[in-house]
């Protein structure tokens, strides 16, 4: 059996993968076609808990050691403790070294995506009760349920293609949508039995979910990131790249939006159509979001189906302009909104800074300074942008009404997803 990774070797931070990283794409796309996308069963084990009294905490997704951190929602932000997401290592390995087109995968998201590490938990959720955190795990292809108070998987189901991805949580927190990056199909899940309850198909490489309150979900697939293809003359060789909008009762695809002829009436030719992180206002008239190789965000009005403002951020003079070393295409890569909507957060993961943006007039306020910050969420009492510094292993808190730094807090490897959840009054850790 080959061991992961040890932090030990991990690159320096804020640099993109080194190119002879990425000779098995080719193995790894070839074995996503021939596994096809199948729908996986769930493999379920254990019963659910009675709610307790719940707490409002924050997981942080410790995507290269595979742990997540509990901390405080607000406030300090202290650590409240620590969750293992794969308590079935052994089993995983087991299971993927002797299946040879799971393996090219494995090793294909080792080498290309994962910067030379396996990503082993990518986006969580809370249970509606509080008993159980739900997270996707990429390089095992699946998304897991683990027992807060045991630590064990309750249930596992497999996506299609062997790759999971981003999730989104269902306005009343009973499913998640799950991304399948490697099928091109999105998941739907009952997050506390694990039970399929749908599906639909996407653009290439789905990655961000939104479920939206007019009983929708929007996929936003982001095409083919793992090349050195990056040149805006090759650009179509990046697939198909378009949001993905599925009725979120039937699970049949209603719409679909390519930005690039919305860029292009815009004059916006040069940018990508590659949707990344993204946020609706509150009253989901507009959506901001980022796109490959961009430093800046977008504005989109929902009503009039267009490109309404575009917003460049500061380059950082240290960050190379070389397209082939922003991971895996994203310059900019983390976006929320504060409460009201009056203020955005940007996370300029290549340029090494946040910063907080007057959404009336787009200017930015402070750059703080962050290594490779990879994601940007809301505190609890929605004072504070909180951002994973992927290349210092901390989140930071960033103050919505001063856009200054208030806090950071050291957490595991290569931190990314920060959510907020529930979870016992008084967790503090797995008893066995």
């Amino acid at each position: 059996m080959h061991a992961a990774p040890t932090p030990a070797q991990a690159r320096p931070a804020g640099t993109g993968p080194a190119r002879g990283l990425r000779r098995l794409r080719t193995i790894a796309a070839a074995a996503v076609l021939a596994a096809g996308a199948a729908v996986p069963a769930v493999v379920s084990a254990g019963a659910a808990h009675a709610a307790p009294a719940l707490q409002e905490v924050m997981f942080v997704g410790n995507n290269w050691d595979g742990t997540a951190d509990v901390i405080r929602s607000s406030g300090d932000f202290r650590k409240i403790g620590r969750i293992n997401v794969i308590p079935d290592k052994d089993q995983r390995l087991a299971a993927i070294y002797t299946n040879p087109l799971n393996l090219a995968v494995f090793l294909g998201i080792r080498l290309t995506a994962g910067e030379g590490h396996d990503q082993f938990v990518d986006d969580m959720y809370s249970t509606p009760d509080g008993t159980a955190m739900v997270a996707s795990r990429p390089s095992f292809g699946d998304v897991v349920s683990i027992d807060l108070a045991t630590g064990k998987v309750k249930w596992r189901f497999p996506v299609s293609g062997y790759r999971s991805d981003h999730m989104a949580l269902s306005p009343d927190g009973t499913r998640v949508a799950v991304s399948s990056s490697l099928s091109n199909n999105v998941y739907v899940l009952d997050i506390s039995t694990g039970r399929q309850l749908g599906s639909f198909a996407t653009g290439a490489k789905p990655h961000e979910n939104v479920f939206t309150p007019d009983g929708k979900i929007w996929n936003m697939s982001i095409g083919e990131v793992n090349n050195d293809l990056d040149a805006p003359w090759q650009d179509f060789l990046k697939g198909d790249r378009h949001i993905t909008i599925a009725d979120a009762s039937t699970y049949k695809v209603v719409r679909t939006i390519d930005m690039r002829s919305r860029l292009d009436a815009f004059g916006r030719k040069d940018l990508s159509n590659a949707v990344r992180p993204a946020v609706f206002s509150p009253d989901f008239s507009k959506l901001y979001f980022q796109v490959s190789y961009f430093n800046g965000l977008v504005e989109y009005d929902v009503a009039t189906d267009k490109i309404t403002r575009v917003k460049t951020l500061p380059k950082n003079p240290a960050t190379s302009d070389d397209r082939t070393t922003f991971v895996n295409d994203s310059r900019h890569h983390g976006l929320s909104m504060g409460p009201g909507g009056g203020k955005l957060c940007v996370a300029g993961t290549m340029d090494d800074y946040a910063t907080v943006v007057d959404r009336a007039t787009l200017q930015q306020g402070p750059l703080v300074n962050a290594s490779k910050p990879y994601w940007a969420t809301v505190s609890g009492d929605g004072k504070s942008c909180v951002i994973s510094e992927s290349g210092a292993d901390q989140v930071t808190a960033i103050s919505f009404a001063t856009g200054q730094k208030t806090v950071s807090v050291p957490v595991g490897d290569h931190p990314q997803r920060v959510r907020v959840a529930r979870i016992p009054a008084d967790w503090t850790g797995p008893t066995d």
